[in-house]
């Protein structure tokens, strides 16, 4: 029983190690990116492409279903969020207007819904190998 409660506790350096993770992983993805793209017709895009924000995605599944499957939930619904979070904070606390704030909380919002939902999928596959 002692080893059941031990691996539900998070544990703090999971959750660093998680976030440490996402913070890297939009570097890698998004952070090398910061123009925008203006159209002829004067309109803007940008400045990320949606295959990079895919592309984060996808990194990004890997070590949640992996901490999920080991039983480190909190780790990842937790730290991956957080490390979004601070690294959309950092990159997007240039924006003059100030509305990178807003930007940061539904990239908190969204990151903790999608990865809730995918460490509930990946422990729910688990519990059914037992």
């Amino acid at each position: 029983m002692g080893e059941e409660i031990r691996k539900t506790v998070p544990r703090p350096l999971s959750i660093v190690v998680a976030a440490a993770v996402a913070m890297a992983a939009w570097a890698a993805w998004l952070g090398w990116d910061q123009h925008r793209d203006v159209h002829p017709d004067g309109s803007t895009t940008g400045p990320y492409g949606a295959w990079q924000v895919a592309g984060l995605v996808l990194t990004l599944l890997v070590p949640v279903c992996w901490a999920a499957y080991r039983r480190r939930t909190a780790a990842a619904v937790l730290g991956v969020p957080a490390g979004l979070t601070v690294a959309a904070l950092v990159d997007w606390s240039g924006d003059g207007d100030g509305l990178f704030v807003i930007g940061a909380l539904l990239v908190l919002l969204g990151s903790l819904a999608a990865t809730g939902l995918v460490a509930f999928l990946a422990t729910s596959s688990r519990r059914r190998e037992a």
